[in-house]
């Protein structure tokens, strides 16, 4: 499986899942959120927008349903953005709602 084969994105459940995702993508971003966050909620076309206009997989990941992937990336706050390549864990951002221009930059900059 290629990034390109996903041009919407892809809800995981569980680190597992998202850990399969790390391995057959290049450049995948994952948006942690939780049900009932308004940001998150408006961040949905905007991670559309994304995974079309990126060859990025992009991933929705709900740390409630996975308590250790809350620790195991440190995540603090939703929507938290965190940006692998080729596995690895190389930026992130959780700074509340981010504009489809700045997310693509924030992708492709890695």
């Amino acid at each position: 499986m290629s990034t390109s084969d996903h041009d919407r994105p892809v809800t995981v459940r569980t680190r597992e899942e998202m850990d399969e995702h790390l391995r057959d993508g290049d450049r995948v971003l994952v948006m942690v959120r939780t049900e009932g966050c308004t940001i998150c909620q408006s961040m949905e076309p905007v991670l559309d927008n994304v995974a079309r206009a990126t060859d990025a997989t992009v991933l929705v990941f709900n740390p409630r349903e996975d308590l250790d992937a809350v620790e195991a990336f440190a995540v603090r706050s939703v929507p938290t953005f965190l940006l692998f390549v080729d596995g690895e864990l190389v930026d992130r951002r959780a700074d509340g709602f981010v504009p489809t221009a700045d997310l693509v930059a924030f992708v492709e900059a890695a």
